[in-house]
């Protein structure tokens, strides 16, 4: 499956959260790190929901860039 994440610049490096899995998030000092360990998150949620019998949200969440004179 493949998971929309959201990546964000903070004060110490990156913050990261899929919009489909609620509560999913993650940190790291650079960009790769901060990607590789939402994949870990991700894959840990996904665990914890699946040991709970809990159902596996789907990806639907889509991204898009729009162009705009500034």
């Amino acid at each position: 499956m493949k998971y929309l994440i959201v990546i964000e610049k903070s004060s110490t490096g990156y913050s990261a959260y899929s919009p489909d899995l609620p509560g999913c998030v993650s940190t790291g000092a650079t960009l790769d790190e901060t990607e590789a360990n939402m994949r870990e998150a991700i894959e840990f949620h996904l665990d914890g929901l699946k040991e709970e019998g809990m159902e596996i949200p789907p990806p639907v969440t889509r991204a898009s860039y729009v162009e705009v004179a500034a």
